[in-house]
């Protein structure tokens, strides 16, 4: 492992918007898995990697994303040296909407800057997947390249944002293509790259003198004609997160033995905030199958190839299929939901039938009633 770098995650992403899922809180945020937020993922994959400095860059609505992460200490990043960041925006709430970039941009160099660190990680906060960076370093260190980009060929499977990679028969970028209509390449960038910090901080400060607003990884892929930009294949799971229905997929694809392997049991361990609970409990009746429940819940209907997080209520003569449930869900009797996304402490009355299409799942906010 190396320990010679340092992590920056950018837990929002202004392209990606997961309507009422992301309307209270950043994307990095939305809860995953039954016991997860989005964000855990990529900050497990720094900390596996032994990076033990890492920042994590906001826009907005990040309360939520503060609450969760405290003083990182579920990721041992509660230290006195380096640990744990959260660089919010320079700017007061009312200027938030208003954000330009500048502000963005002035938290990170300042974290940069005061960092020892000879290489960067930065992240995107919509890649879900189980790794480590070694091997990308060591690849970025072997090549020559100025940056290191992480890409896998699924192409245009996962829709909008995709940002396909062309490179020559050495592995460097010669072309990046934003959402095109009909792909050159099968090689996606994962929004993973890999440079020397003080590259970084030359970059950044080069775009604000040019009054470039906006921060984003990919606007430094896109340099490939200024610095040499390598392309690093990643072979493994990674579920993208850019929309309702990449959202939804992702989370029913943890029913398959294979993802949840590669996620969750290659050896390299997933860390959370822990949240105690008591067992669930099944009641006379209640029937279970394909679905994963996370402790604290009440089942006494039917539950079949759905995630349901922590402390949610299933009532009699209830049938919940192809659902995400998520914590402090109540779910009254005699009601069927099928293909339905239940937001935080979410209510569903007496008798309420709702079904939506698999490719258009029903989303139901935080704290909404039906």
């Amino acid at each position: 492992m190396f320990n010679d770098v340092m992590g920056l995650i950018l837990a929002d992403n202004k392209k990606i918007a997961l309507g009422e899922l992301s309307e209270p809180r950043a994307l990095s945020a939305v809860p995953f898995g039954g016991r997860y937020r989005i964000i855990d993922f990529m900050l497990s994959d720094m900390v596996n990697s032994g990076i033990k400095n890492v920042g994590i860059l906001t826009y907005n609505k990040y309360k939520s994303l503060m609450d969760h992460l405290g003083t990182g200490s579920p990721w041992s990043l509660d230290r006195k040296n380096d640990g744990l960041h959260i660089l919010p925006p320079y700017v007061n709430s009312e200027a938030s909407s208003n954000l330009t970039g500048d502000e963005e941009l002035g938290g990170v160099l300042d974290f940069l800057r005061h960092s020892r660190s000879t290489y960067a990680i930065v992240a995107n906060s919509n890649i879900i997947l189980n790794c480590t960076f070694d091997d990308m370093i060591k690849a970025h260190e072997t090549s020559g390249a100025d940056l290191t980009v992480l890409f896998n060929r699924d192409a245009l499977k996962y829709g909008s944002p995709s940002y396909i990679l062309e490179t020559d028969d050495k592995g460097f970028v010669k072309d990046m293509l934003y959402n095109p209509q009909k792909a050159t390449s099968n090689k996606t960038s994962l929004g993973i790259i890999c440079l020397r910090r003080d590259m970084l901080i030359d970059i950044i400060s080069k775009q604000m003198s040019h009054g470039k607003t906006h921060f984003g990884l990919h606007s430094m892929v896109k340099m490939f004609d200024e610095i040499k930009v390598f392309a690093y294949e990643y072979s493994g799971t990674a579920l993208r997160i850019n929309n309702v229905q990449t959202y939804f997929n992702a989370s029913m694809s943890l029913l398959k033995d294979e993802t949840r392997e590669d996620l969750f049991w290659s050896g390299k361990p997933i860390y959370t905030k822990v949240k105690d609970e008591a067992p669930t409990l099944y009641f006379d009746n209640a029937e279970v199958t394909s679905s994963i429940v996370s402790d604290g819940c009440r089942i006494y209907g039917n539950i079949d190839h759905s995630i349901i997080f922590r402390s949610a209520t299933v009532s009699k003569n209830t049938t919940v299929k192809n659902c995400v449930v998520m914590q402090d869900v109540h779910i009254s009797e005699n009601c069927h939901l099928e293909n339905v996304i239940l937001d935080k402490n979410s209510f569903v009355r007496p008798g309420v039938r709702l079904i939506g299409h698999p490719d258009y799942p029903v989303v139901i906010g935080k704290g909404a009633g039906i």
